[in-house]
Order: C-alpha cells, then structure tokens, then sequence
C-alpha cells in the first residue's frame, strides 16, 4: 500500500528527471522555450539591422564635425576636435538657402499638380467600365515599369523644343508626368472603395460630375493623398538626374544638386560632401518631425482603406 503511495504523483506536476545538475524540461515546457528563444533572436536582429542601417548616418554625422587632418588620421575612429567650419564652407559653396527654397518651390508645385491631374485622372478610369478606359489604365501603368533613364533623350527635345529648359515650370510639368502613373494607381485603387450611392443621391440633388468630385470625392481621398504626397516629395527633393540635366543656371538649381558637386570621382572631401549632404536632407528632416502625426496618419488610414 505505501509503495503505491510513494509512486502515485498529482496529475498537475510535470514529470522531469534529475540527473545530477541537470534538469531535464518536460514536453509541456519546450514549445514555450522555443517561443522565448524565437522572440529573443528576432529582437537580436532587428537591433543589428537598426545598427546597419543607422550605422551610415551616425558615421557621415560625426565625419561632418571633424577636421580634414583628424578624418586623415584616423577615418573611422571618433572625432578628436569638433568645429563648425564645415557647415559654414558647406552653406556658402551651395548657396544653401536659395537651392532649398528652390527644391521647396519645385516640391510643393510638383505635388499639387500631381495630386490635382491624378485624382481627375484617375476618377473616370475607376468609373467607367469599357475597354477605352481598361486600356488606358493599363497604359498608366506600365509607365510605373519605364526607367527615366530611358525617356531622358526624347524628354530633353520635348522640353527644348517646348522653350521649356532652365525653368522651374518646365522641371515641375517633367516631375508632374514622370509621377502620373503612380498617382493614377494610388488614387485609381482607392475610388473603386468608394461607394457609387454618394455620386448618385449628390446627381439627384443637381451636382454634375465635377462638382460630385471636387465636393465629394476628392475630400474622401485625403488618406490615399497623405500616402502619394510623402512619396512624391522624397522622389523630387531628392532628385539629382532632372535638375543636373534640364537646369543650366546654378541660381535655379536644388539643393541636393548642388551638394553633389562636391562628389568628384577623382578626389573626395568628406569635410565638404557630408555636411553638404546632411544641409540637403534637413528640411524634409524637419519637416516629417513637425507632422509625422499627420504622415503616419494618413499612411495608415490609406493602408486600411
């Protein structure tokens, strides 16, 4: 009786087995063992891909303060004696403040007009079921698939023979068609969502079919025109072939343009490139930090719609 006492054990023990130091886990224990130890390794992950993504930056932060003899020195150690002349050399050779008020001119341009002539565009495409309209989406499309590389020949004759070279209208008119095809996706995908009831009862109380869009359809496009925005402005704030090629006269050139100047294949400053560089990005910089609520916002609201 007592020996079958001694071997009868409560059902809610897991059964495990001493051999000396070690214990060895039951089954029950192993599948959350092996759920701590997945957890763990991804968080080592993504704390390594932080690092190599922000590694770059923080090295072009901490090159940008240091001296030309420091950085001979001893490139990738830390910086020794900090200045500010950099900056200084920087914002005088690029004529920082007239170059970003151009890219600001040619970004809040380029978007307006992309934002406007897409969702127009885009409207009777995701209206109309024919074959016309069909073809003509899939036509917008494909531009998504063409390099500007490829059309940057034909482009330029256009823009000379239309009188349009070393002009802001003409590089925001080259912008506006390179990102139409995107914007005609965007804004394409996110009125088929859109319920066909509101053009009905706003055409039963007279609206025509600009009106219904203007009063009714564009406010509805708010989220998906957040998402397209923030895209676009990084693709033209950071341009380089457009304005290098369609831009003669340095006064009317971006900012990112001319801080590649100072990238020359043959001899290489980064006491001069990488303040040049951080200068081109610092207003975008700024202004994501300003109204990241409402960028997020949108994002996600585009994303689940």
């Amino acid at each position: 009786m007592s020996s079958d006492m001694s071997t009868t054990r409560h059902p809610s023990v897991p059964p495990a087995r001493v051999l000396g130091a070690d214990v060895v886990v039951s089954g029950g224990d192993r599948p959350r063992i092996r759920r701590r130890t997945r957890r763990r390794l991804i968080e080592i992950l993504l704390v390594v891909a932080a690092l190599v993504y922000v590694g770059p930056f923080l090295f072009t932060l901490l090159a940008s303060f240091r001296t030309a003899g420091d950085i001979a020195a001893d490139p990738l150690g830390l910086p020794r004696h900090l200045t500010l002349d950099n900056y200084k050399t920087s914002v005088q050779e690029i004529h920082y403040f007239s170059s970003a008020w151009n890219a600001v001119l040619l970004t809040v341009f380029s978007c307006l007009a992309i934002s406007v002539v897409g969702s127009m565009a885009a409207y009777p495409l995701a209206r109309i079921t024919s074959r016309l309209s069909t073809a003509m989406y899939r036509m917008f499309i494909l531009g998504l698939t063409v390099p500007v590389f490829v059309i940057i020949g034909p482009l330029y004759l256009l823009i000379r023979d239309l009188h349009l070279l070393d002009s802001r209208f003409g590089l925001v008119v080259i912008y506006t068609a390179l990102n139409l095809p995107v914007s005609v996706f965007f804004y394409t995908s996110f009125v088929r969502q859109i319920p066909a009831e509101l053009e009905e009862a706003a055409a039963i109380d007279g609206c025509g079919p600009l009106r219904t869009f203007f009063t009714i359809i564009f406010p509805l496009m708010r989220p998906v025109t957040g998402t397209l925005l923030t895209f676009v402005s990084l693709q033209v704030w950071n341009n380089l072939v457009i304005p290098l090629v369609f831009l003669q006269d340095p006064g009317k050139s971006t900012v990112m343009a001319n801080a590649y100047s100072f990238a020359d294949p043959h001899t290489l400053q980064p006491t001069q490139l990488f303040p040049a560089a951080l200068l081109g990005v610092l207003p975008l910089f700024v202004l994501f930090l300003i109204f990241q609520r409402q960028v997020v916002s949108g994002m996600t609201s585009g994303a689940v719609k």
